[in-house]
């Protein structure tokens, strides 16, 4: 036991110091070193980015989950007494704020779906107006949806500022970090630098697909609710009566053996497997950012 609780202290400081190294240097098309940023990180850092959390960084949110760990494993630990359970719990604490952290992202865009018809409604009749599109951006954190406002009205202080479309688009962009917003976003830099009258159409269209695209998928989340909370439910069921079972010593005093953590392990893996062929065969289709790099 004591060098399974060494590998699993080991591996949450290399979790937490490990992303600290110097990235790697690629060459790119000019032949100048860019820094390459671990795929890890560029994935938390985006999923962080689409659950609306600001001010915490990849390497913050990991050290964070594993600390959360070691907390839930040491009480488990402390209330039965047989270190295998408070190292499987552990893993499970650990896994739990990403776990979170997905259910806030999917929060957050099904949310999201149910606005952006609106901000392109207030978009199309800005372009109606005579607005120009920095105009029209701008006041959508007047006249827009109130979660959506913030980020607009941070744009029109930044084009105010800078008098640079293309970048504010980026940070806008960025701040939202929603595939419809990119492609809104887009639409209108194309719109700004080649001109053309055809947007407000373009805008309206959109609108009608959004809206259509909103409905069919609400419904489709509505049916795969039960199923999913099913399953879930079903998977969590074993390890909260394994945990209930760990408050009397003489039941699980045998999963200190390695027959015991043989069991241990070979369940997780099981539990981690069902969990995941769950998710794949009852995922819905998501919209990747595919205009953004």
């Amino acid at each position: 036991m004591g060098i399974l609780v060494g590998l699993l202290f080991g591996l949450g400081l290399f979790l937490i110091f490990g992303p600290r190294r110097a990235p790697t240097a690629e060459a790119d098309g000019d032949g100048t070193g860019a820094a390459a940023e671990p795929r890890w990180r560029r994935s938390t850092a985006e999923l962080l980015a689409q659950a609306g959390v600001r001010g915490l960084s990849p390497g913050q949110f990991v050290a964070i989950s594993v600390a959360v760990g070691l907390v839930v494993g040491f009480i488990v630990f402390v209330f039965t007494a047989t270190v295998s359970l408070g190292a499987a719990f552990s893993v499970f604490a650990a896994l739990a704020p990403r776990a979170l952290l997905v259910r806030r992202r999917r929060a957050r865009m099904s949310r999201l779906r149910e606005m952006w018809p609106d901000v392109v409604d207030n978009l199309a009749s800005a372009v109606r107006a005579g607005m120009s599109l920095p105009e029209g951006l701008a006041a959508v954190g007047q006249r827009g949806p109130a979660p959506l406002r913030g980020a607009f009205t941070r744009f029109g202080e930044e084009y105010r500022a800078t008098g640079s479309f293309s970048t504010c688009l980026d940070k806008l962009s960025d701040e939202l970090a929603d595939p419809v917003a990119d492609r809104i976003i887009e639409s209108l830099r194309l719109a700004r630098e080649v001109g053309g009258t055809d947007l407000g159409r373009l805008l309206r269209t959109l609108s009608t697909f959004l809206r259509e695209d909103a409905r069919t998928r609400a419904e489709l989340e509505t049916r795969q609710g039960w199923t999913v909370n099913a399953a879930r439910l079903a998977l969590a069921a074993p390890w909260v009566v394994l945990l209930l079972l760990g408050t009397r010593g003489e039941n699980v005093s045998a999963y200190d053996s390695p027959t015991g953590v043989a069991v241990l392990v070979i369940g997780g893996a099981v539990s981690v497997l069902a969990y995941l062929l769950m998710k794949r065969i009852g995922r819905l289709p998501e919209e990747g950012r595919v205009l953004r790099p």
